[in-house]
């Protein structure tokens, strides 16, 4: 510490002492491993190629949270098990994420991650949360033999994977269009979408992939043209990763639980659930509601 003259060496210096003392724990960091690029870069940068503005990602984040918090009242969230955290009062029995505001409150935060132009905010982005999930995956005769009713069969999935550096987000423009085909369907037989919310301009993004012309044919290999955007009607209806949370690990349970209980609630038969991924990394899954 003597030989550290100035300040970013001395903290850089404490670092390392503290670091030892702790065992080394890493922190974690929402960054892409392949280009130790932080995914809010990344982002900033697809709203920019897309031209996604700023209103339009907060319109898309207040909407998130306003369908979580009207979801939540209604009782329609019922894959929240309560946890009691030892040495805390109150169980845990509700997502605490979930925080309609205003347009006017939320256009007052600062860039996130680009300053001072860029437009990912901490109110656009889905927020480091705890979480944990788990489900049961098994064949129809066991759950039968069990004596377990299942919620919905898991009809197909698919990965996907493009450019890390500059399409790291475009996952569920890539495997949309590839699941349904694969499986004959169209958009229009898709009952409910569950699109997982890293980023509103990510999601934006990707509808605008989907809804362009000249992305279908130039990375997509799509003579035809433009596949189709969702429906915002279908997508998301009861919140999303923007407003119940993103913990890193649970998330892709909470995107097929969520599907599937739309389903049992009257949404239709069939859902697609799709995300994005680290690594230029992306998947889609098709969803079809249990016969009640």
């Amino acid at each position: 510490m003597r030989k550290a003259k100035s300040l970013p060496d001395q903290l850089s210096v404490g670092g390392r002492i503290l670091g030892s003392l702790t065992g080394g724990v890493e922190l974690p960091a929402v960054a892409e491993f392949s280009t130790n690029e932080t995914m809010g870069h990344s982002a900033d940068r697809l709203c920019a190629a897309f031209g996604i503005s700023r209103r339009a990602q907060d319109e898309f984040a207040l909407r998130s949270h306003t369908l979580a918090a009207q979801a939540a009242k209604d009782g329609l969230l019922t894959e929240i098990e309560p946890f009691k955290v030892p040495g805390v009062a109150n169980t845990v029995s509700r997502d605490n994420g979930v925080r309609p505001s205003s347009m006017e409150a939320m256009s007052k935060l600062k860039p996130a991650f680009v300053k001072p132009h860029g437009t990912i905010t901490a109110a656009n982005a889905s927020f480091l949360t705890d979480g944990a999930s788990a489900c049961l995956l098994t064949t129809e005769e066991t759950a039968k033999r069990l004596g377990l009713k299942p919620k919905a069969y898991l009809r197909d999935f698919m990965y996907v994977s493009q450019d890390p550096k500059d399409q790291l987000l475009l996952g569920p423009a890539y495997a949309t269009p590839r699941i349904l085909e694969r499986n004959g369907l169209s958009l229009a037989d898709i009952d409910a979408f569950e699109y997982h919310e890293a980023f509103a301009g990510q999601i934006l993004a990707n509808l605008a992939a989907l809804d362009s012309d000249y992305f279908a044919k130039q990375y997509m290999g799509r003579q035809a043209g433009k596949y189709g955007a969702p429906p915002m009607d279908k997508l998301n209806c009861w919140g999303g990763s923007l407003s119940i949370g993103h913990p890193f690990g649970a998330t892709g349970v909470r995107l097929v639980t969520c599907a599937a209980n739309r389903l049992l609630k009257g949404s239709g038969q069939l859902a697609l659930v799709a995300a994005c991924a680290a690594g230029g990394q992306g998947h889609a899954m098709l969803v079809e509601a249990y016969p009640q």
